[in-house]
């Protein structure tokens, strides 16, 4: 395959497929709508996965798994739930195949092995984990659960984009059950704020914070609050959500709880997911026309230490052996490092390769680098090359890293907050939105009605509502009508 990449200038979107393929990130698949994530790809995941994993269980929660199959009935039972995700189900009508008759060598489904009722795959688990925990609550004492599951999830779309929108995905969703509507109100906060922390200290990924729109919000919730992403053409990215879900949940389930004063009452939910879409949003975020730039934090690989070959046995032994002292100083700081000593690739091959894959730090040492006492060192984020001194190697490497990562987000969000822009006037929505892209900061009056006319004009919807924003009097941008804060819309993915 073609290590050419097509410009961000050129065809961005064509630029984010490349660095996904090329990147060794993913691949397509046989299934349509669905990708292979590929090794790499998923170590990246892996590794973002095992932190959030980390806070969720600072935070008190539990990992457990629940059933992939949803009985119909179950996702009918909460009506705003089964009307927003009716047209994305897919469906298990039947158990059971047999041969064809007509064909040999083929397979039809046996009319006779119906089931009784519909399967859904899952699309979320709130309607299979509901129906559980009306099981396993009877008291406030068995309040709260604080569950969480990493799972794959389905949901059918017509158009795709690897990691940013696909019929199968991977994802965590947490389900959690509170004795009080203010418990469950500061989980769903609570989680919110995880998601940011993670978002901007170890993607870099700068974020805001908001509520969602009536109209935006979760099938079945009632209310959604958000991170939401910039990327590098404008656009926005929806990198994390959390829902107050109300007693909605636990009134289609039934699920009562005998309070303190022995008083029957339903149970309060959250429900919060972040899926495998954050390494899309890595990708747009950072990545250059050369390949793609990895936070060190999350990275597969942080450090590849390439060696410039001597024809000279006892110099090459020499350059072996100050790698391998390298690499245990670097493992010794839980630094993941590679020493490619692949004598089938040049050096400036694999320069390239470990550019395209966003390895953090290049390491280059050669004999003569030895004699100097020196190693060549290229930080992936600038392309920033200097010698540096073999003493103390790996703690400047450490520091490097950790440079890397604060460079990244300041970058990053340097970008983000000079890409929100206010809007006073119509035409100042527009020309914002057409030329400069980015959020756009302005006046709506409230209304469903509007909402749906400005996403039908510019294809700009409410990305959010931030929160803590400034009460301030103003103007709706399309209805002229009174408005009391601003909210950001954007073009978004």
């Amino acid at each position: 395959m073609s290590k050419e990449i097509t410009s961000r200038a050129q065809d961005y979107s064509q630029w984010y497929n490349d660095l996904v393929l090329k990147g060794g990130l993913a691949d397509y698949s046989a299934v349509r709508g669905c990708m292979v994530i590929k090794p790499y790809g998923y170590a990246l995941w892996e590794n973002m996965r095992d932190q959030l994993d980390r806070m969720f269980k600072e935070t008190g929660h539990q990992n457990a798994y629940f059933p992939l199959f949803v009985p119909k009935s179950f996702l009918e039972k909460e009506e705003g739930h089964a009307e927003g995700f009716a047209k994305e189900c897919a469906v298990v009508t039947h158990y059971r195949l047999k041969a064809d008759p007509s064909a040999k060598g083929k397979l039809i489904v046996d009319p006779e092995a119906k089931l009784e009722e519909e399967l859904i795959i899952r699309p979320t688990s709130e309607a299979i984990i509901w129906n559980t925990y009306k099981d396993w609550i009877q008291s406030y004492r068995d309040l709260p659960i604080l569950v969480n599951q990493w799972a794959n999830v389905v949901r059918w779309e017509m158009r795709t984009r690897l990691f940013l929108r696909t019929a199968e995905f991977l994802w965590q969703e947490g389900h959690t059950a509170h004795a009080t509507k203010e418990e469950a109100v500061e989980e769903t906060k609570k989680m919110l704020n995880v998601y940011a922390t993670f978002a901007e200290e170890y993607m870099a990924m700068p974020v805001i914070r908001g509520l969602k729109t009536e109209s935006e919000k979760f099938a079945g919730a009632e209310d959604t609050y958000c991170i939401e992403a910039l990327m590098q053409d404008g656009k926005a990215l929806q990198s994390g959500t959390s829902h107050f879900l109300g007693q909605n949940f636990a009134k289609a389930f039934d699920v009562k709880f005998l309070n303190k004063d022995n008083q029957l009452e339903y149970v309060w939910a959250t429900s919060w997911g972040a899926s495998t879409r954050l390494v899309g949003a890595l990708v747009m975020a950072h990545s250059d026309d050369d390949g793609l730039i990895l936070p060190p934090k999350i990275a597969p690989l942080q450090v590849v230490i390439i060696p410039i070959s001597s024809k000279d046995v006892a110099a090459q032994k020499k350059i072996d052996e100050k790698a391998q002292q390298l690499i245990a100083e670097l493992k010794t700081a839980n630094i993941s490092v590679k020493f490619d000593d692949n004598d089938n690739n040049r050096p400036g091959w694999k320069f390239a390769e470990y550019e395209l894959k966003g390895v953090p730090v290049r390491i280059a040492l050669g004999a003569r680098d030895l004699e100097n006492n020196v190693a060549e060192i290229v930080r992936r984020d600038t392309k920033e090359k200097r010698s540096v001194s073999l003493d103390g190697l790996a703690n400047y490497i450490i520091t490097l890293l950790d440079d890397i990562q604060k460079a990244m987000f300041n970058k990053a969000k340097a970008y983000r907050d000079d890409h929100i822009t206010k809007a006073n006037t119509w035409e100042e929505f527009e020309k914002i939105l057409d030329e400069k892209t980015g959020f756009v900061s302005a006046h709506w009056d409230g209304t469903a009605e509007t909402e749906e006319a400005i996403k039908e004009k510019t294809k700009a919807t409410i990305r959010c509502i931030p929160l803590n924003a400034e009460q301030e009097n103003g103007k709706c941008i399309l209805s002229g009508k009174p408005s009391k804060q601003r909210v950001l819309f954007a073009r978004a993915y």
